[in-house]
């Protein structure tokens, strides 16, 4: 087997190899969901007067965000808020449930 050939096939395994690493890196992939963490429990950024994580306040503040696997933010069940208007999560800030 020539040189050549044999760089080839290194070659055709590399890019294999980093072909697999992007296909399980996306399907691995999160996104911010607001309004789904307990209070304490945020990733990270939870609105005016807080730093990051651990800092919300509030059960399901809308304001603060957890990482959840891509595609399952608006499927997370939550319970009903005081007025049985329903929660859900989503992908940008949230009006509800902020600190008084």
């Amino acid at each position: 087997m020539s040189t050549a050939t044999k760089t080839l096939i290194a070659a055709s395994a590399v890019a294999t190899a980093i072909a697999g690493l992007t296909t399980t890196a996306a399907a691995q992939a999160n996104e911010k969901c607001y309004g789904v963490s307990l209070a304490g429990e945020n990733d990270c950024a939870a609105g005016p007067g807080t730093t990051c994580a651990g800092t919300s306040t509030v059960d399901y503040q809308g304001n603060a965000w957890t990482l959840v696997p891509a595609g399952t933010c608006a499927d997370i069940e939550l319970p009903t808020m005081a007025d049985g208007t329903e929660r859900m999560g989503s992908l940008e800030e949230q009006d509800r449930d902020l600190p008084a």
